[in-house]
């Protein structure tokens, strides 16, 4: 229950966010949706796809119909120099990472969205994530935001990320640093997701004692500020001195956690998400995430100048 406005006489309305929604018939049932929070071994590719394969048949074995599986899952993330990407990087739709996540697939009539070091056909090096289902590869997002040393290896995405029309629903794809940009989590909200999947790697900083990792406050917000589910794959494992947050979630539409995170453990994470709520933005009777923009006003956000005062 929430406060959502103003009624007839002046007081505060307390109306159940979910209970006057009307649901749009052509949206997908509950759709279980997992997390693979597994710790792939940087340079070593084959371990790696195995690894992930054997995730996602624990998945599938467990109901999943949508996995999501670690950033650079085929790679492992702190790679030494650019020389040492190239050797790694693999094609998104030919190479064997995406024919052994796209033969999972079929054999299990599921979604797998996953992160790996992509070679692309002009052999750019890239920070890439697919989404697969049991027709093959489906898209290719190239992450937008790069993090750190990743400028040294990656050459940038600059397209808009995809939302692809699957069997269990609308599915965003973004890498990571991406989901920290408001500005491109919209962008994936306003393309029509149900859910937005996330490969990420989340390098662990000390944060105050009891608060939770600010990386899943933020995909918490994500959510919620866009009425949409998000499922955020993180990854464990000590890597060349680096470790991880371990933070996986998965997210409602209000932004509250459904499953995880738990730091720090090899863990599949499990969530029944019922995605037809995302097609509804309404909170409450009154207010509506979309409707209630006003994008003649958000101009200096993209560095154009505001509108004159009237």
């Amino acid at each position: 229950m929430r406060v959502a406005g103003l009624a007839d006489d002046g007081q505060f309305d307390v109306v159940d966010p979910v209970a006057d929604r009307t649901m749009d018939p052509a949206a997908p049932a509950v759709v279980m949706v997992a997390c693979a929070q597994i710790a792939p071994v940087v340079g070593e590719p084959e371990a790696n796809r195995r690894t992930t394969v054997d995730a996602v048949e624990r998945a599938a074995a467990a109901g999943a119909q949508v996995v999501v599986l670690p950033e650079l899952a085929n790679s492992g993330y702190v790679l030494r120099d650019a020389a040492e990407a190239t050797a790694l990087a693999e094609s998104a739709t030919t190479g064997p990472t995406a024919d052994a996540w796209a033969d999972a697939a079929r054999r299990h009539g599921l979604v797998v969205v996953g992160g790996l070091c992509e070679r692309t056909p002009d052999g750019t090096v890239r920070n890439s994530a697919v989404v697969v289902d049991a027709s093959g590869v489906r898209a290719v997002y190239r992450k937008a935001h790069l993090w750190g040393r990743e400028a040294e290896m990656f050459v940038p995405g600059d397209e808009a990320p995809p939302v692809v029309e699957t069997a269990f629903g609308r599915i965003g794809v973004l890498v990571c640093y991406d989901v920290e940009f408001p500005e491109w989590v919209r962008l994936v909200a306003l393309g029509g997701a149900d859910l937005l999947c996330a490969p990420v790697n989340w390098p662990y900083y000390p944060r105050p004692a009891g608060e939770r990792p600010a990386e899943v406050v933020r995909v918490q917000a994500d959510a919620a500020v866009n009425r949409m589910f998000v499922a955020a794959c993180d990854r464990v494992g000590p890597e060349r001195g680096t470790d991880w947050v371990g933070g996986s979630v998965i997210t409602d539409a209000d932004g509250f956690p459904l499953a995880g995170p738990y730091p720090g453990e090899e863990r599949l994470l499990l969530a029944r998400c019922a995605l037809a709520e995302a097609r509804d933005k309404r909170i409450g009777s009154l207010n509506d995430v979309f409707a209630d923009r006003r994008p003649e006003l958000y101009g200096p956000v993209l560095g154009t100048p505001p509108p004159a005062a009237s």
